[in-house]
């Protein structure tokens, strides 16, 4: 069975099967009773009908056996009782597209539409039969199934063989000891449901061309633990970037959070913001040249992309013109943390959106202050600027981070403060309240009479990194 099986599908159907926590959903199926149900069911198939809805099949035609339908908790009716609201109508996930989408993640989505389109996905179906003795014979058949029709509980879904054909997964990263205790440590916070993550400055949160080293293939290696799925992202940080990084732990929970980040977003706007309960605050630190005519405030403007540079690069800017469809509505809370006689401030930035580079974009722009280390947006600000001399108390400041030992993957936490010529961002995702998804998943298991409204949210608090807090020291001594 193994020979047949293949390595790729078995890791395939391990991640299948979510955790205990998991909502609740009914998908926790063994991976035994899943070989069993596809090499049987389908040799049944085979020798029993050999056609199937008058179309003529090979008896050696295999399937691909998705695990039975089971209602699944929904992650935008959750995250409305979670803000205390209840007239949100459940929409229907129970309709065969929805269910291939879940079971199957690493599926392109348009290849799931092009599967249905095309008619080659199966439903399992149960006909009874008279055989010559008048007895009656319960016989399986597979039927085709359209996109949006509607599952039964214990529904079971075949999708043609070759959709195993997948591009070879990445080889996993070799590790030493020091780089997967690095990698651990970076640990803020951990439970059933999420993953809380002091992201480092410098490493990027997601692969691509040319890079080596990403947080989200890092913690799919060595961040699952006893769980057999990988920590999900859920929202984003620049790479230049550091702080609070949440990742969801199973794909339940995932689904919850990213609903959680993507509609505190979404149903922000310029009016009703503070008229309803935020189940989700994000606090960066940042320091900035100049400091803000106002101690504090709230910045309402809208974000657009353009190309530069001839269409090799792009950047984000402040649009007036909010009727253009490009344009996205961008809020931002700040206040004044401290203000420095060398002409540097810190910043509290509060971002009620999610926009792309929004809170770099509002300081520079809009405030006037961009800030330190940022030479996309502030880099005629930075021209202008004079580095801080360096002082005794400078000197001191290097010896003690110079004695730091030097990290795993080429990352460099020490350098970059405001006493050196090449400045690095100083934004810094310093404070997060979130929802306890966990809570509310064990919850809902039990009853789903609970006011989740009033669990108590988790308050996360990610330290500086040492080049920050570096220029931190300086400013406040």
């Amino acid at each position: 069975m193994a020979m047949l099986v293949g390595p790729n599908l078995l890791r395939r159907l391990l991640r299948l099967q979510p955790s205990a926590i998991d909502g609740g959903s009914g998908l926790i199926i063994s991976v035994i009773h899943q070989f069993r149900s596809h090499y049987s069911t389908t040799a049944e198939l085979s020798a029993d009908h050999p056609n199937d809805e008058g179309n003529s099949e090979k008896k050696d035609s295999k399937w691909f056996t998705l695990p039975p339908f089971a209602k699944t908790v929904n992650a935008s009716v959750l995250r409305a009782k979670l803000a205390g609201k209840s007239h949100l109508k459940e929409a229907d996930e129970s309709t065969a597209i929805k269910w291939v989408l879940k079971c199957c993640p690493e599926l392109p989505r348009s290849l799931v539409q092009k599967l249905f389109r095309l008619r080659q996905v199966r439903r399992e179906s149960k006909i009874v039969e008279v055989s010559d003795d008048d007895s009656q014979v319960q016989r399986i058949q597979l039927k085709r199934v359209g996109a949006k029709d509607s599952l039964n509980i214990g529904d079971r879904i075949f999708l043609p063989i070759t959709v195993r054909e997948f591009p070879e997964e990445k080889q996993e990263h070799g590790c030493t000891d020091e780089e997967l205790n690095f990698i651990r440590n970076l640990e803020l916070y951990k439970d059933p449901a999420i993953i809380v993550l002091n992201k480092p400055p410098g490493m990027p949160v997601q692969g691509g061309i040319g890079i080596k080293w990403s947080l989200d293939e890092l913690a799919a290696t060595w961040l699952c633990y006893d769980y057999s799925e990988p920590p999900r992202l859920v929202h984003r940080l620049d790479r230049d970037c550091s702080g609070i990084l949440v990742m969801g732990r199973t794909q339940t929970s995932a689904r919850i959070l990213h609903s959680v980040f993507r509609e505190e977003t979404i149903g922000v706007s310029e009016h009703d913001f503070d008229n309803e309960k935020r189940i989700l605050q994000k606090k960066y630190w940042a320091l900035v040249i100049g400091s803000p005519r106002r101690p504090k405030g709230t910045i309402s403007a809208p974000l657009r992309k353009v190309v530069v540079d001839d269409g090799k690069s792009d950047r984000i800017t402040v649009f007036d013109n909010t009727k253009i469809m490009s344009s996205q509505h961008a809020i931002t809370e700040y206040s004044v943390i401290k203000t420095s006689s060398h002409g540097y401030t810190w910043l509290e930035l509060s971002p009620l959106t999610g926009r792309k580079h929004q809170l770099r974009v509002h300081c520079a722009e809009i405030l006037g202050t961009p800030i330190v280390g940022d030479y996309k947006y502030g880099w005629q600000a930075h021209r202008r600027w004079q580095n801080l001399p360096e002082s005794d108390l400078g000197k001191n400041s290097n010896e003690k981070f110079s004695k730091e030992n030097s990290l795993p993957f080429g990352l460099n936490m020490n350098s970059g403060s405001i006493l050196e010529k090449r400045l690095r961002l100083h934004l810094h995702c310093r404070e997060m309240i979130l929802p306890n998804v966990s809570q509310a998943l064990q919850y809902l298991q039990s009853s789903t009479d609970h006011d989740l409204s009033k669990l108590k949210s988790l308050e996360i608090v990610a330290p500086l990194p040492s080049y920050m807090q570096k220029s931190w020291d300086i400013l406040n001594s």
